[in-house]
């Protein structure tokens, strides 16, 4: 079953085109890389499915419905889920607390009785607060769970935000460059998450990343952008073998 499908998607910031009629599909239960070189247009495909662009042409299909007219907290609510390039926490909180801001869409209190902290209200963020600890068991992260994230190293933020985006219980997980900026045990663990996330947790995950040995080795399928349009789509097998997606990276030689 195909669980979201962009078609013929066009997007450009003035004379810049960042998407130039791209079209893909996932499928439920895998997990989909999109790759290219910096400045391919991966992050304006992310930003166009979570509805932070809106695209100028084509269509976006969630489990078969257009959601182009979706504003992102919709979006959110039907499952969809994401992480950024760039750290997106709220710094002087603590882990907990970042990952409960996960679980607003899910509350029904209003801000009276969720501000009284009383009878309905605290039994729901009681409710709340477990699935979130369980969160942090799932991403071992029990020792920094009441630490703000401003004093966290980098990998372990970058662990704190997958939290947070698991805490909208999402049926599909945008993640953009997860592994970014980590060392080698780093990315290790967050690759072992991945995995867990998709075959434990049945989340259908898709995932932008520059580390091609992760990208190969736990990716189902792989598309591939250079300028805005894509070259390649297909197993990683067919994916390495591809002389498009080589010359994107390597580039070619004029004879």
């Amino acid at each position: 079953m195909i669980i979201l499908e962009l078609k013929d998607i066009y997007l450009h910031f003035g004379g810049i085109m960042a998407l130039n009629g791209v079209s893909l599909d996932v499928r439920e239960g895998e997990i989909f890389a999109i790759i290219g070189p910096n400045g391919a247009g991966k992050t304006s495909i992310f930003n166009c499915i979570s509805g932070l662009y809106s695209p100028d042409r084509g269509q976006i299909l969630y489990k078969g419905k257009e959601i182009n007219r979706l504003s992102p907290f919709k979006r959110a609510q039907l499952g969809l889920a994401r992480s950024f390039q760039n750290i997106e926490l709220f710094r002087g909180m603590t882990v907990i607390d970042n990952l409960m801001l996960g679980r607003h869409i899910h509350m029904r209190t209003n801000l009276f009785t969720g501000g009284l902290w009383f009878g309905k209200a605290r039994g729901e963020e009681i409710r709340h607060r477990e699935i979130v600890e369980e969160i942090i068991d799932f991403l071992e992260i029990q020792d920094i769970r009441k630490k703000a994230v401003g004093t966290l190293a980098y990998g372990l933020q970058k662990r704190v935000e997958l939290g947070r985006a698991l805490a909208l219980d999402p049926q599909v997980l945008l993640l953009d460059e997860p592994m970014a900026g980590m060392n080698a045990e780093e990315t290790e663990d967050m690759a072992r998450f991945i995995l867990d996330i998709n075959e434990e947790r049945d989340v259908t995950v898709v995932l932008i990343e520059h580390d091609m040995g992760v990208v190969m080795d736990i990716s189902d399928r792989i598309c591939t952008l250079d300028f805005g349009e894509r070259i390649s789509m297909g197993k990683p097998a067919e994916i390495q073998a591809d002389p498009k997606v080589i010359a994107a990276y390597l580039g070619e030689e004029e004879l």
